[in-house]
């Protein structure tokens, strides 16, 4: 082995040959035009976005929404409301238990907001099965169906 003082071993980040020209980012229009008028090689490249709920294609926001509240003919369509007959059913039995419950335990314990109580009892709510279930258990009362206000189960003798 035979040592050459002349030759030099560059490790770390002094090996890879100086200085190189790194690619950079663009973001503005001024810096864009910069570029071009030094001469530099510009490159465009498309961003795909993917998994943005909010910039879904064939949208076009809240034109489509309004439309989407109108059948064909341009009459407004109907907008199902649980009736003010169960709404009253709800009401009745949530104040003539032994305990009296308020709206929002009734919620807590149908896994809901004392909002969405409120408005079935007045019968503007939006008919939710999942929430008509509990309260059906929660209040021991049928409130779909044609037994409409009596109990789902009978007291036992």
């Amino acid at each position: 082995m035979s040592m050459d003082w002349d030759e030099v071993t560059k490790i770390g980040s002094q090996s890879r040959g100086g200085t190189v020209a790194r690619p950079t980012v663009v973001r503005s229009r001024a810096a864009l035009n910069a570029a071009q008028r030094s001469g530099a090689i510009i490159a465009t490249e498309k961003k795909y976005v993917t998994g943005n709920a909010a910039k879904k294609a064939g949208g076009t926001g809240q034109k489509d929404k309004s439309l989407d509240d109108y059948d064909g003919d341009g009459k407004p369509i109907a907008v199902k409301h649980v009736g003010k007959e169960v709404g009253a059913i709800i009401a009745d039995r949530r104040s003539k238990r032994e305990d009296k419950m308020t709206q929002k335990q009734l919620a807590t314990r149908c896994n809901t907001t004392a909002s969405i109580i409120g408005a079935m009892e007045r019968g503007e709510g939006q008919p939710d099965q999942r929430v008509l279930g509990e309260i059906e258990k929660v209040l021991n009362v049928r409130l779909r169906g044609s037994n409409l206000g009596k109990p789902r189960f009978e007291k036992k003798q």
